[in-house]
């Protein structure tokens, strides 16, 4: 792996952890559906232009499109809206070290279906899955609201379950054209409930202003664009490695942006969830 990828992989990593915390300043003075659904149309459209500029088609497959479909009502509907949701209630620490769960409930999954783990692989998946218990024992124990906490677990299991589904239905040469198809899907089912469900009072502080446009741009756009060069690069197993970065970088930027206080339960457990992770993705590799 070579430097440039090892800088791209832990620039994503920062990122996509940073979204939690931008996410959480966000919902503090506007309603979240409406947020994530005007990010998403803003986010979409970007894309698909940048997309039609350098001349990708919107012309694809059956399997392009449910990939489309099913990726953007299961990870930009039900995993991000059900957090930015959350936001409301829960740290963005804890929520960041539960969506870091991903990669250790794909490769569950992926046993389940028949895929033999390699003892290391599933002695990382035990790890993980044991840190991440010990730090919402901790949370659930310390007044964290279990509502929120259910439904960020909902959400990354809606996100495993996408990650599953669209498991070969690559964009091709038409990538940042299906990266935006897949954020108006999600913007064209969540602003119309956000229309049923919330109240459109908005605090224009600059705070949101701010926090709307870095997570719109950053982890929506840039982020994006970012992983599926990294995976062009180096391939996902090795691109997927980055992802034991975030549960330390995610609860980091929390602390150090929203003040989150950190015991010692959160960090060793995110030690053993990171271990749990690289240990899972380095078995992949081999």
């Amino acid at each position: 792996m070579d430097i440039k990828a090892i800088g791209m992989g832990v620039a994503f990593a920062a990122m996509w952890s940073s979204a939690f915390t931008s996410a959480k300043i966000a919902v503090q003075y506007a309603p979240p559906f409406a947020i994530l659904g005007v990010r998403f149309a803003i986010s979409g459209l970007l894309a698909v232009g940048i997309a039609r500029a350098l001349g990708q088609s919107a012309r694809l497959t059956r399997s392009q499109w449910q990939a489309v479909i099913g990726f953007g009502l299961l990870q930009n509907v039900i995993y991000l809206g059900g957090n930015f949701w959350a936001a409301q209630f829960i740290e963005a620490s804890l929520a960041v070290i539960i969506a870091s769960l991903l990669p250790l409930l794909v490769a569950a999954a992926n046993a389940v279906r028949g895929e033999r783990l390699g003892r290391v692989a599933t002695l990382g998946l035990i790890a993980g899955l044991a840190g991440v218990l010990l730090i919402m024992g901790s949370r659930l124990g310390g007044g964290a609201d279990p509502v929120g906490v259910a439904i960020v677990v909902l959400g990354v299991l809606a996100l495993t379950a996408a990650t599953l589904l669209v498991r070969g239905a690559s964009g091709g040469d038409n990538v940042i054209m299906v990266v935006g198809l897949q954020m108006l899907v999600g913007s064209a089912a969540l602003l119309p409930l956000s229309l049923v469900i919330e109240d459109w009072v908005i605090d224009w502080d600059w705070r949101l202003v701010a926090a709307f446009t870095y997570t719109t741009l950053v982890p929506g756009l840039l982020a994006t664009v970012t992983w599926f060069t990294l995976v062009r690069r180096i391939g996902a197993t090795r691109a997927a490695t980055f992802h034991f970065l975030n549960p330390f970088l995610g609860v980091a930027i929390a602390s150090l942006l929203l003040g989150e206080a950190l015991g010692w339960r959160d960090m060793a457990g995110v030690a053993v969830i990171m271990g749990g992770i690289l240990a899972v993705q380095l078995a992949k590799r081999r």
